[in-house]
């Protein structure tokens, strides 16, 4: 059964740059430097075949499977043993030798055992030849280079393993996750951050495989561990939230909703159970596990200070905030339309508190507003509507509600002269003189004598330029007198 967490949907306007340049990274190591494992490879089964080595260890390596049965009681080995003498009867040498070399914890007990295996000669054949083609081949493949080798453990290894992986399989599944869940964390936390999180959590989980498998000369590789933490700090960073998973089961699949958190002890018990009772899958249980705890932990131990969650990212996307905003539009429309005014202009303020872009929500409390005009709230609107007309650079709009507030609410609370001051500019701009005289009647009551002044050469240069005599001589008296 396979459960992943799917709440989200990548927005390509933002693309996740550090996760794609991440599997990006994988991509090219996979091509470019794995690509020559396979020459590797190919060269020392030939040697190896060549020196006559599968005489020498065929026989050690099913004596070493029998006394891992006897005496350790694996049954792991019942089926390797099983398997080699399979590929022993049908002579296929190519697979046998591939076993035999690529078998590390038989390849250690071949060194501190040759003594009572071997006679002196064919220790010393077995010695020279085998540890030439270890030196030349098999320690210059990329998974002993820069694979996590628990027995030879280096602090570097612990970031480059997670870049390398075992085959095409391996890598499009660990990519798969690794875009389903990084875009989603990056989002979260920002690029950089999400990329120290992304190796420190995959360091981590190396370190926790090496805690489980100490003196394996097994290499570990592949971003799986990384991509396990990634699932950790998923669900840390929504906890109690409840966000939806998709799971798949066989050949049936279907979503469901549950609080994040409460996936993270089904995914770790998943791994504990899988590594003390699946046998040897070649999986590295531990790794993922120790990434989960990893994610997880730094989230909740740095997710107040160096690993803050991003505030915008809890925010819903243009398309989510689209359908919020329709829905709640339309209740607060049909509050107006069964007349329940107060609750329309309560939505209407909780719609504008969230969406205060949106013009539309303005103009509908100004309606509202002016079915009492005699309340303060009718000219704080009306003036709130006139600014956002201005900023908008809709002059006409501007004197709209101007002419009307004028006709409604100015006996009950008038403007201030700021406000007409505004208008008789608004006005000038757009030659619209006959405003501007009544901006300028409206102001010249209660102006101060400079803005009185100033207001009135404006309308003179005006109508000079218009060449409207009576117009101007009327303003050339105001400004004498």
């Amino acid at each position: 059964m396979l459960i992943i967490p799917a709440e989200n949907a990548i927005n390509w306007k933002r693309p996740p740059w550090v996760t794609l340049g991440l599997m990006m990274a994988c991509v090219m190591v996979f091509l470019f430097y794995q690509g020559a494992d396979d020459r590797k490879l190919d060269a020392a089964i030939e040697q190896y075949l060549d020196g006559n080595l599968l005489a020498l260890e065929a026989p050690a390596y099913e004596d070493y499977l029998q006394r891992e049965i006897r005496f350790e009681g694996d049954q792991q080995s019942v089926l390797e043993l099983q398997e080699f003498q399979a590929l022993r009867e049908q002579d296929e040498q190519g697979w046998q030798a591939v076993t035999l070399l690529f078998d590390r914890d038989y390849y250690q007990y071949l060194q501190d055992n040759r003594d009572l295996i071997w006679s002196v000669a064919e220790r010393n054949q077995w010695s020279e030849q085998r540890g030439a083609i270890e030196e030349q081949w098999i320690s210059r493949m990329s998974a002993f280079q820069l694979g996590l080798v628990p027995s030879d453990l280096s602090l570097y290894t612990l970031i480059t393993y997670q870049f390398l992986h075992g085959g095409w399989g391996h890598i499009i599944g660990n990519l798969l996750f690794l875009f389903l869940l990084g875009f989603t964390v990056e989002r979260a936390l920002g690029p950089g951050k999400f990329l120290v999180a992304y190796l420190v959590c995959g360091a981590l989980s190396g370190l926790v495989f090496t805690g489980f498998s100490m003196g394996s000369q097994i290499p570990l590789v592949g971003a799986s561990g990384s991509i396990s933490g990634l699932m950790g700090m998923y669900v840390a960073i929504y906890g109690l939230q409840k966000i939806r998973f998709f799971y798949f089961l066989g050949v049936y699949f279907n979503y469901f909703r549950a609080p994040a958190i409460a996936m993270l002890p089904v995914w770790l018990g998943k791994e504990i159970y899988d590594y003390w009772f699946a046998g040897a899958t070649g999986i590295a249980y531990m790794a993922h596990a120790g990434g989960l705890l990893a994610g997880a932990a730094l989230v909740w131990l740095l997710g107040k200070s160096w690993l803050q969650v991003k505030e915008e990212f809890f925010e819903p996307e243009p398309e989510q905030q689209d359908e919020q905003f329709t829905r709640g539009y339309a209740q607060a429309m049909a509050s107006v339309g069964r007349m329940e005014f107060d609750l329309a202009r309560r939505q209407f303020e909780a719609l504008r508190e969230n969406y205060p872009d949106r013009t539309v929500l303005l103009e509908h409390l100004y309606q509202l507003a002016k079915l009492r005009p005699d309340l303060p709230e009718y000219r704080d609107l009306a003036r709130t509507l006139m600014a956002d007309a201005m900023n908008r650079r809709q002059p006409e709009q501007m004197l709209d509600v101007w002419n009307e507030y004028l006709s409604k609410g100015e006996a009950h609370h008038p403007l201030a002269v700021e406000d007409h001051n505004r208008v008789l500019f608004t006005s000038l701009k757009n030659h619209d003189l006959k405003a501007a005289e009544k901006a300028f009647e409206r102001m010249r009551l209660k102006a101060e004598p400079d803005m009185v002044q100033e207001a009135c050469r404006l309308l003179l240069a005006e109508f000079e330029k218009l060449q409207m005599e009576p117009k101007a001589r009327h303003y050339r008296q105001l400004l004498r007198g």
